[in-house]
């Protein structure tokens, strides 16, 4: 045989299980990601649903958001970047987003990050895709008897 054959063959045998590798590791980073994620989703998911549990916490997130933009306003006004009627109207804003995000339903925000990772998530069938199933049902069970207790009318399909 002649010396360029054995060199073609071996080539394409290189190619193949490069290619075969380059798959692989694709795959691989693609469900170790989607794993990654759906684990994060639900980690979220149970701090809502923690934050449902003890408001105050949640509240105690939210005014430590609102503490960092008050003296990142109060340097920018200052510096003179910023004059004292804009950050004050900044502040006001800055205020309004934290008493909104307090006032939201966390276990609206549970639901919405167990069902994340639940339905966006998968493909792979993980435990962190397992457990917010489970959650999803659980959450959504305690948020329409929140929404009850208000007296807000929802038809279920409104809450998918």
């Amino acid at each position: 045989g002649l010396p360029g054959g054995r060199l073609l063959t071996m080539s394409w045998r290189r190619v193949l299980l490069s290619a075969a590798g380059l798959l692989a590791f694709v795959y691989g980073a693609a469900y170790v990601d989607l794993v990654l994620r759906a684990r994060s989703s639900y980690l979220e998911g149970e701090k809502w649903l923690e934050w449902s549990r003890r408001p105050e916490l949640k509240k105690a997130h939210f005014d430590g958001i609102f503490a960092a933009r008050e003296v990142e306003l109060a340097r920018e006004r200052d510096s003179g970047r910023l004059s004292a009627a804009a950050s004050d109207k900044k502040l006001g804003l800055a205020r309004f987003e934290r008493d909104q995000a307090v006032a939201e339903s966390s276990l609206k925000y549970a639901y919405v990050w167990f069902q994340s990772a639940a339905e966006l998530f998968t493909p792979p069938e993980s435990r962190w895709v397992v457990l917010s199933r489970g959650r999803m049902k659980e959450t959504r069970a305690l948020w329409k008897k929140e929404l009850d207790a208000k007296k807000v009318p929802y038809r279920d399909y409104m809450l998918d």
